[in-house]
């Protein structure tokens, strides 16, 4: 069963548009979700700053749950749409706030190493989504009832954080409100430049290299199976984060960032050299998932203890950079991959983190506390 259509005069039943259809209502729908996110960020910091990092990731796991059951029951793009935004603000809700949890009841210590691990259960939905719509492809399951499912999943981690997060204190902000021009300082350029790189870099490999890969094509798997293999691998090879903080520990924070920037720039080029065959498939969505697992778990440690006094703005500020690479990221590579064609494209976009693995240097980058 296909995705809902417009509903009045708009499907995309046509078979020889369809990439081109799907690719107009899919762009829309993702815009609105970036929209819920940004308007998540925001929300979750002030529900933050009164009622403690519990209410706002609670909140969102609600969101969350509602949004997702929202499209299993969508009957058409418009409702689907609304959907996506409720589930979509989820992730701005539920996410910073953790910092701020952690750093309330975890020791320095051992702040990078749950953090790694809160950053890298997203790998274990991304290929349980992967596996799901893998099957959907293969056995036939009704798309409402895998988002159902989804819902369902959300319900269970719902309470799962609520036992989890009721011990936490729910202390308000003492003393002057934080302003954002407190993160404008020099030691935190290169982790906003960082984010920065990476939204554009995820946001590109997400939003084109899984439709190269189809329209290239596996040996022995329809072109449709094809996306939901690249999540699988990508969510597999992304439990890889796990490790962050012990490779931080062992390799030094600028040596684990230089490493990260060209696994990104390796994915890139990957999705093209090796396109059309399952070790590119696997190589390449199994970099980018080691990338987007590790990046966003130093993200998070990183910001932590630049700001240790704002955990969880800081971290919001530097996801709000992320989430502007991976608005303008998309934007421009759909522009230049008209011009000069999707390879070009993705190798140019293979340059972008390739440059800041050498520029980066070690004066430059600093986790002291910013005064």
């Amino acid at each position: 069963m296909a995705p809902p259509a417009w509903g009045s005069g708009y499907s995309c039943q046509s078979s020889n548009q369809s990439f081109r259809c799907l690719s107009r209502w899919w762009a829309l729908v993702s815009s609105i979700g970036f929209a819920g996110f940004f308007v998540g960020l925001l929300i979750a910091q002030f529900l933050l700053n009164r009622r403690g990092p519990e209410f706002p990731v609670l909140s969102g796991l609600i969101a969350a749950t509602i949004g997702l059951g929202i499209v299993a029951l969508a009957p058409n793009i418009p409702v689907l749409a609304t959907g996506v935004l409720v589930a979509a603000s989820s992730a701005g809700l539920a996410w910073t706030p953790f910092n701020d949890a952690v750093h309330r009841k975890v020791g320095e210590v051992d702040r990078p190493t749950v953090l790694s691990r809160i950053s890298t259960g997203t790998s274990l939905g991304i290929a349980a989504a992967g596996a799901v719509a893998l099957a959907m492809v293969l056995i036939g399951f009704n798309w409402g009832v895998c988002w159902g499912m989804f819902a369902g999943a959300s319900a269970l981690a719902l309470i799962g954080n609520w036992a989890a997060l009721r011990q936490v204190e729910k202390g308000q902000q003492v003393g002057p409100a934080p302003s954002w021009r407190d993160f404008m300082r020099r030691e935190a350029v290169p982790l906003f430049a960082v984010a920065f790189i990476f939204g554009i870099t995820s946001a590109i490999y997400i939003s084109f290299a899984a439709d190269h890969f189809a329209q290239k094509g596996v040996p022995g798997m329809p072109k449709g199976a094809i996306p939901a293999l690249v999540f699988i691998a990508y969510g597999v090879f992304g439990l890889a984060g796990l490790l962050t903080g012990r490779v931080r520990d062992l390799a030094g924070l600028i040596w684990l960032l230089r490493g990260l920037l060209a696994i990104s720039a390796g994915s890139l080029v990957l999705a093209v050299w090796l396109a059309g065959s399952w070790s590119g498939l696997i190589t390449s969505a199994g970099l980018q998932g080691i990338n987007v697992m590790m990046t966003s778990a130093v993200l998070a440690f990183w910001s932590e203890r630049l700001f240790p006094s704002l955990p969880s703005m800081s971290f919001a500020a530097t996801v709000l950079f992320m989430a502007a690479g991976s608005v303008l990221g998309p934007g421009v590579a759909g522009v230049v991959s008209e011009g000069v064609g999707p390879e070009a494209m993705l190798y140019g976009a293979a340059l972008i983190p390739a440059i800041a693995a050498v520029a980066l240097r070690d004066r430059l980058v600093s986790e002291r506390p910013v005064a």
